[in-house]
């Protein structure tokens, strides 16, 4: 036998002097300090040293995600999010599950799929995921939200944070003259305290993203309170350890307290201010160097070392490092785009999955006391923490509803609890029965919260009572307010071409809200920046900076006729719709202009882009929108409209006219555009040749046929009406083919007629590639032709 070979099968044998001891897991436990017998071994096993750790630790996170995967497909029908499967994958993995079938099967108390040897590795990398995380989320965070949260969200942070640890040190006290608990139970139940009454800002952001409402009106106002309470927490635990290093050693404390000092002047004078240099040398729309990617990562890994040094949390000097990071555009999100799918989707599971491995699914035989008065302090301070985040929002007249999920919100538990939680028992701040209790409170919170809050709170309940905003209903003369939405720079002139079209004057006025939309990259929390009302921006201004100074322009040229703001909202792509609607209603607009997704070339007309995101934003916006929606199609040829042409140069507008309320709505946009001599209309309407109408048909017959009147027979001369018979589709589609190709018309203008069934588009529906445009707009906007014509589809506020 080689030597090789016989130190491979050494047996090796853990004796009491190691500060821990192996559970049936083999992970560490270091929560209870126990003796026995110097002589007597405490873990007695054998295996062999050369355990592959590298294909183990492979297959151990291969399992951890394989049975994350299949949990997550089950508990996404309930509306769960990520970390609920993680977590319960843990349960199974652990010690009620998969563990204990295996020790069961090998008749030891090893489990051989997490072996002993194995462990640290898991527990480095957990750890790290965890430092990475905190880091990632400072670097997201803006602190420049917090004085612009407003009055609601400060006293809401406040009192949230202070009237729970008031009560939990209040019931500590009645236990303790009571039971008269012992000093390490006393620190058990401050330190549940204390991690009850924060509001991390962390949790708040992966919950409020889980539940798809960050952007909305609650979120906004739950995130801020949460930073609110952030700030006051992380100053009031930097002095209570602080104190407790300088009553434990009074040079030692002050030395700690001296460099934690030089530590944060030097990330907020020194590092900071770098970040912002680093940002000025990079060019726009380009991501940092590698190197100095790299700088940064020293300076994080080097903060979680001081922080460790300093006897603080080892997640306090990178959280502090990453909120002195620019968020956004280029650092932000250069540091986003390498690191944040790593950290959340590798990570952050492993240490989410082998904490709850941790737990052990038995009856506490000791410590019966301490847990008691665990739970007993946890209610006390999780009711008087919901009971003080509901005070403030009732006093402001908040839905009841709204403001249960609000407090439900400030009061949910997640990845920082967890960690908290893990660490403290592995330094012997709390028992491992408490530890067990604390972690199984996080899973029902994770179970219990998410299904709460969406039963609670409906973003779409602002929507009702918002009826009648069209533009039928639009009084004449009164001022017209359209909110127009601008994805790229590029869609500017077409927008300020229509508004322009539109006939602004004196008397009959357009309030254009422009909203530039731009993708959330590098940002935890979406941001809606007012430029007209010079509000400190919380973002480059140079994003719309083009837009800007179009419209201030276009404003400045129809003085007293046109009044625009411009509005920046830096959100996700899934979400933009909600911030459109929440404008929407707050400008009380009768007219939401969108950009279509394609880009065509202003050279040959060619397709040049599409934007996938683009459209699901359409779609969404034409199912939930509060008022009338246009899809504005830009064929790449603008054609200027303004008082210095001739009538003979006259920009020609088309409006094909079939029936139904969303022509109707068209048609009360051009008789507006109609009112200016230097814009040709002419009205087209598609008659069905049978002529038959009946029932429902027959009432909207009616209306379109008085609606029309106007058009037949009191038109300028400017404005002409045309009216063509068609059997069927296939004569539709002639009639609009011989349109296109005719390319007499700078603008067509249709209503979207979507799921109207008529004689003049049967069967046509089936061909169509947008369904958004309807089936006219379809064809129009065609990549078949080479029609430069503007198409403007328009659909009629939906009823709800």
């Amino acid at each position: 036998m080689s030597s090789y070979e016989a130190l491979a099968n050494t047996t090796v044998t853990i004796c009491t002097d190691l500060p821990f001891r192996v559970n049936s897991l083999g992970l560490w436990n270091r929560s209870e300090r126990w003796t026995v017998n110097a002589t007597t071994p405490l873990v007695n096993f054998s295996f062999p040293l050369q355990n592959y750790t590298m294909p183990i630790l492979e297959f151990e996170m291969i399992l951890m995600f394989v049975l994350t995967e299949l949990t997550h497909l089950f508990l996404k029908i309930f509306g769960l999010p990520a970390l609920a499967a993680q977590l319960v994958a843990g349960i199974l993995l652990g010690d009620a599950g998969l563990s204990r079938i295996v020790k069961s099967s090998s008749h030891h108390d090893m489990n051989p799929i997490f072996p002993f040897a194995n462990q640290e590795i898991l527990n480095i990398m957990s750890l790290f995921g965890y430092i990475f995380f905190s880091f990632l989320i400072g670097v997201k965070l803006n602190l420049g939200l917090i004085p612009k949260s407003g009055k609601k969200a400060l006293y809401t942070g406040a009192l949230s944070l202070s009237v729970p640890i008031v009560a939990g040190v209040g019931t500590i006290i009645l236990l303790h003259s009571k039971w008269f608990l012992n000093g390490q139970e006393i620190v058990q139940l401050a330190f549940l305290t204390a991690m009850h009454s924060l509001t991390p800002s962390p949790v708040v952001v992966c919950l409020l993203t889980d539940l798809k409402i960050l952007n909305s009106e609650l979120g906004r106002l739950a995130l801020s309170s949460a930073l609110v309470s952030d700030l006051c927490t992380i100053a009031i635990t930097s002095v209570a350890a602080m104190a407790t290093a300088v009553q434990q050693n009074m040079l030692k404390g002050i030395r700690y307290i001296v460099v934690m000092v030089a530590y944060t002047l030097f990330v907020w004078l020194v590092f900071r201010p770098f970040m912002f240099w680093i940002a000025k040398r990079t060019p726009q729309g380009k991501p940092i160097k590698d190197s100095y990617v790299v700088l940064i990562m020293l300076a994080f890994l080097g903060s979680a070392l001081l922080s460790n040094w300093c006897e603080l949390s080892f997640v306090t000097g990178p959280l502090m490092l990453g909120f002195a990071v620019p968020d956004g555009p280029p650092v932000g999100a250069t540091l986003v785009n390498k690191f944040d799918f790593m950290v959340n989707r590798v990570f952050m599971p492993v240490f989410a999955t082998t904490s709850m491995m941790r737990v052990t699914m038995s009856l506490p035989k000791a410590h019966k006391r301490t847990v008691l008065a665990a739970t007993i302090v946890t209610s006390v301070v999780y009711c008087s923490k919901f009971v003080a985040s509901l005070v403030i929002p009732l006093c402001c007249k908040m839905h009841m509803r709204d403001a249960i999920a609000l407090a439900l919100i400030l009061c949910s538990k997640g990845v920082v609890e967890l960690g908290a939680y893990t660490f403290a028992s592995d330094t012997w701040i709390i028992f491992s029965k408490v530890f067990d209790y604390m972690m199984l409170t996080i899973v029902l919170n994770v179970l219990i919260v998410p299904p709460l809050i969406r039963l609670l709170y409906d973003p779409k309940r602002k929507y009702v009572g918002y009826q009648k905003r069209n533009l039928m209903h639009w009084k004449p003369n009164s001022e017209l307010r359209i909110l127009a939405c601008i994805n790229r720079a590029d869609n500017t002139p077409a927008i300020i071409n229509f508004l322009d079209a539109s006939c602004p004057t004196r008397d009959s006025p357009i309030a254009v809200y422009v909203l530039h939309l731009v993708k959330l990259v590098g940002r935890a929390a979406p941001v809606l920046i007012s430029h007209n009302l010079q509000k400190r921006t919380l973002s480059n201004n140079s994003l719309s900076e083009n837009v800007i100074i179009s419209f201030s322009n276009f404003q400045r040229d129809n003085e007293g006729a046109v009044f625009a703001q411009v509005f920046t909202a830096i959100t996700q792509p899934d979400y933009m719709y909600d911030d459109i609607c929440t404008l929407a209603i707050d400008k009380a607009t009768s007219l939401i202009i969108l950009p279509f997704h394609r880009k065509w070339s202003r050279v040959n007309g060619s397709i040049e882009s599409e934007n996938q995101n683009t459209r699901t934003l359409n779609c969404r916006m034409l199912e939930t929108a509060p008022c009338s929606v246009g899809i504005l199609v830009n064929r790449g040829h603008v054609k200027y409209t303004n008082s210095s042409a001739s009538p003979n140069e006259a920009y020609r507008v088309a409006l094909i006219f079939l029936g139904g309320s969303d022509d109707r709505e068209a048609l009360t946009l051009a008789k507006r555009v109609a009112k200016d001599a230097y814009i040709s209309l002419t009205v087209i309407r598609l008659v069905d040749a049978s002529g038959d109408e009946d029932g429902n048909d027959k009432w909207e017959w009616v209306q379109d046929n008085e609606m029309l009147k106007e058009m037949k027979y009191n038109g300028a001369g400017y404005v002409s009406y045309v009216e063509q018979i068609v059997e069927d589709g296939i004569k539709t589609t002639k009639k609009i083919r011989s349109l296109m190709d005719e390319n007499e018309y700078d603008m067509f203008i249709v209503g979207r007629r979507f799921n109207v069934s008529s004689p003049q588009t049967l069967g046509l529906d089936q061909w169509s590639e947008f369904p958004e445009l309807g089936v006219i707009g379809d064809m129009l906007s065609s990549t078949d032709s080479r029609c430069k014509s503007s198409v403007l589809v328009i659909q009629q506020q939906q009823q709800r």
